[in-house]
Parts: C-alpha cells; sequence; structure tokens
C-alpha cells in the first residue's frame, strides 16, 4: 500500500504532522544525550560513596575493641544497610551484566581500592551490590561489602513523566498554533480561487503575514481585480455588439421588406439575415460566462418545465411521457438555452422524416434531458470533436449553416451544471443528444417550482 495515502491531505494536518514528529525526534535524542552524558559523572559519584563506606567500615573495625566489632557489623546492617562478609575461596561470584555504568564504575573502584577489587551482583545465590576491600594486609584480610543494589539503580520519577508530559502538550499545541496562523491566508486563498472558479468576484484578501504569503495574496488580489475588469469589459463589449450589430440587421430587414419586389429573393434574403442573427447569437451565448449552479437555485419540476419547452414547437417536437416527475435544482434560463439549441439542431439537420422527441429519463442514478432525431446521425468518433467551438460535421459544411458554436455551448452549460453533453447514436437511425445532470434524490417533488 502506498505509504503516501496513510498521510493527511491537508497542509495544515501535514506541517503538524511533520513538526510534531521533529519535536519527538529532538526530545529522544536530547534524552538519550543526556543519558549517554551522566553515565561517567554517575559513575564517578557511586565509586566515591562505595570508597568512603568502605574506608569508613575499615577504620570503624580497626579501632574498635575485638569484641565489640560483631555489634558494630550489626549497628552497621541496621542502619545503613551495610552488610561486611568474609570472602571465602569457593564463593559463588556472579559479575554485574555489561554496560556502560558497571565498566565506568568497576574501572573507578579499582582505580580507587586496589587493582585487586571485584565487584558482583550475586554472591552465592543472594542479589545486591557487592564490593571487595580488604581490612587485614594478607588473603585473610578480604571482605565483601554488601549494598542494597537500589543504590545503583535509578528509579525514574514518576512526576517527570507528567510534567514532561505536560510539557510536550504545550508544545504541540504552540506547534499547532504556529501551522493554524501560517495556513490561515493559504485556507482563505483557497475560499476565494473556489469562488472565482465558480465564475464569482472574491473579496479583497487581506495581505498580512510572512513576505511569501503577502507576495501570493497580492498576486491573487491583482488577478482576481484584472478578471473582473475584462469581465466587465467583456459585458460592454457583448452589449455593444449586440446593439451595433442586430440594429442594422433591423434596418435591412426593413428595407428588404420595403423595396425588394421578387418574393423569391425577399424571402432569401430573409433568410440570410435570420441567419445572422442566429449566428451573433450563438457568439453571444458562447462569450457569456456560464455560473455554477447556486446552493439557493429553486428545485424545478422537470418534467412539466419540457413539456412547456416542447409545446412552444407544436407538432415538431414531441415530449416522452416521463416514467416518473423529477425535481430538481438548475438554473432555469442556461439550461433552457442549452435544450433549446439541441432542439433547433435536430430540427435543422435531423431530416425531418419524424418528430424530435423530448425524454426525460433515470439512469444509474443521473438525470438525463434527451433530444432524440431520425436524421443522419453522427460518427463515434466525430462526437467530441464537434462539441469544440466552431466545429461542424459533414453533413451541415453543404449548406454552410451556423457557427458551429450550438454543441461547444451546450456543452459549457451541462459542465456549469456539473454534467455533460452525451452525442450517441440512436437506435433505428438518429442521433441521441442527451444533457446527463448528476441527480438529488432527496430533492421533495412539492416544493418543485412551477415551470
Amino acid at each position: 500500500m502506498d505509504s503516501t495515502k496513510l498521510l493527511p491531505r491537508s497542509l495544515l494536518w501535514r506541517a503538524f504532522l511533520l513538526i510534531a514528529t521533529l519535536m519527538l525526534a529532538a526530545v529522544a535524542a536530547w534524552l538519550a544525550i543526556f543519558r549517554q552524558a551522566e553515565i561517567e559523572p554517575r559513575a564517578h559519584v557511586l565509586s566515591q560513596m562505595i570508597v568512603s563506606i568502605s574506608n569508613l567500615t575499615r577504620t570503624a573495625l580497626l579501632t574498635a575493641r575485638p569484641e565489640r566489632r560483631l555489634d558494630l557489623l550489626a549497628e552497621l546492617s541496621d542502619s545503613e544497610g551495610v552488610h561486611v562478609y568474609p570472602a571465602e575461596a569457593d564463593d559463588r561470584v556472579t559479575p554485574p551484566p555489561p554496560s556502560p555504568l558497571t565498566r565506568h564504575l568497576e574501572a573507578d573502584l579499582r582505580e580507587r581500592l586496589g587493582p585487586q577489587t571485584r565487584l558482583a551482583f550475586e554472591l552465592n545465590g543472594e542479589p545486591g551490590l557487592f564490593v571487595s576491600f580488604r581490612i587485614f594486609p594478607g588473603e585473610e584480610g578480604e571482605f565483601w561489602l554488601a549494598l542494597p543494589r537500589e543504590r545503583l539503580e535509578r528509579r525514574f520519577p514518576l512526576q517527570w513523566l507528567g510534567w514532561g508530559a505536560l510539557v510536550l502538550l504545550l508544545a504541540l499545541a504552540g506547534a499547532w498554533l504556529i501551522v493554524l496562523l501560517l495556513t490561515r491566508p493559504l485556507k482563505a486563498l483557497e475560499s476565494a480561487a473556489h469562488q472565482l472558479g465558480q465564475g464569482k468576484t472574491p473579496a479583497k484578501l487581506p495581505e498580512r503575514g510572512p513576505d511569501e504569503i503577502v507576495a501570493v495574496t497580492h498576486a491573487f488580489n491583482q488577478m482576481s481585480a484584472n478578471l473582473a475588469r475584462l469581465e466587465e469589459d467583456r459585458r460592454l463589449l457583448l452589449a455593444g455588439i449586440s446593439h451595433d450589430l442586430r440594429t442594422p440587421l433591423a434596418r435591412l430587414r426593413m428595407e428588404i421588406e420595403l423595396s425588394v419586389s421578387d418574393s423569391e429573393a425577399r424571402a432569401g434574403m430573409a433568410a440570410d439575415i435570420d441567419e445572422m442573427d442566429r449566428t451573433i447569437g450563438q457568439f453571444l451565448d458562447f462569450a457569456r460566462p456560464q455560473a455554477q449552479v447556486s446552493a439557493a437555485a429553486a428545485p424545478t419540476n422537470l418534467a412539466a418545465w419540457l413539456e412547456e419547452i416542447a409545446a412552444r414547437y407544436g407538432d415538431k417536437v414531441k415530449c416522452r411521457p416521463a416514467s416518473a416527475e423529477f425535481s430538481h435544482p438548475v438554473e432555469r434560463e442556461p439550461l433552457r438555452r442549452a435544450i433549446v439549441n439541441l432542439i433547433e439542431n435536430a430540427l435543422r439537420h435531423g431530416g425531418g422524416s419524424a418528430p424530435v422527441e423530448l425524454a426525460l429519463e433515470r439512469e444509474d442514478g443521473r438525470l438525463v434531458i434527451a433530444v432524440l432525431d431520425r436524421g443522419p446521425g453522427i460518427a463515434p468518433e466525430d462526437a467530441e470533436r464537434l462539441k469544440q467551438p466552431f466545429t461542424r460535421g459533414e453533413a451541415a459544411r453543404t449548406n454552410a449553416s451556423g457557427a458551429g458554436l450550438g454543441l461547444a455551448i451546450v456543452e459549457r452549460i451541462a459542465r456549469a451544471h456539473g454534467g455533460h453533453l452525451e452525442l450517441l447514436p440512436r437506435e433505428g437511425g438518429g442521433l441521441a443528444a442527451r444533457i446527463v445532470l448528476p441527480f438529488n434524490p432527496d430533492c421533495p417533488l412539492d416544493q418543485a417550482d412551477a415551470p
């Protein structure tokens, strides 16, 4: 399994986990360094303590009267936990486990008490810390000084663990706060970029924080302002085109009606003017930005709405009865324009042998609005190409009508609704132009607006 999939996706959590891991690694490294650095001083202190105890014991035994020596040893055992045993030749001695501390301690004891000094963790099956030393000269003067092993072992204070955990939690909380402050401008930038992608103009972002964040925020604000200015210029351009081109066309149409006497020539000129007007309309529709479906879009009774669109074409378009009535939030005007484009495209290139059909279906959890005709259809390999702007099929080129923007406009509107356009061969011949939209089954029909 890819280890990157286990990482969180957000920058906030990734940065926090990275800093937290670095902090934990640093703490563990410092603990290891401290543990290694304190071994030699600790061994020196222990050695000094053992040497002091052995020297005091030797001095006390040498200065005490022989009949009082046993009482003195008993008193040392009761008050200090110090036991003294005579060393025997057959003593069973277990050396200490090898570790840096015991190696340093044994070397230091031999340097202070003599090279013959021995260190043991067990004597004749009895556990403890045993150090050999001499009270009297000769072999018979060797004794074992027995101390509690706890003097060698270190007990970790539990309160240190609690304080360490508290300090670590405070450090992690500080790291979280730092990462949050660093990523907050990026979160605001992400939200503004999302709004910009939906065709909205986001509010200007505050330019504060580190230099890199300020530079990125400033560049985004500048880009957003430039896009807003371009959008305003495009609106003015579209309005100007609509007025400056369509007004002369209207005058030209009037002049033709008044001055051309030949009815056939007049009809042909009027058709050309209508085609020019439709082409201008297609350019304007393609240049018009397509807004995303807003969360506040009202649910629409699509079955009744499609019947109302089909009724405008009379017998040329028939609306199939839907298997069930669907309610779905849509931007009505853009989606109406897409459906009308498909209907007019079917009427123009569908051959006219049968009426165009308008259908509403549910398919695999999706909503499908289909415009069906019995024309020559489209080759499957040309379907994607014909969705591109200024592209027309071979049959359309024979009379060179239209600008080749109709299907491109429908594709843009479908994608603005979260769907797409499909151009499929129809069973029995013809074309099935389908607008496929995501469907929300939780949208109640009784809340749908009338068409």
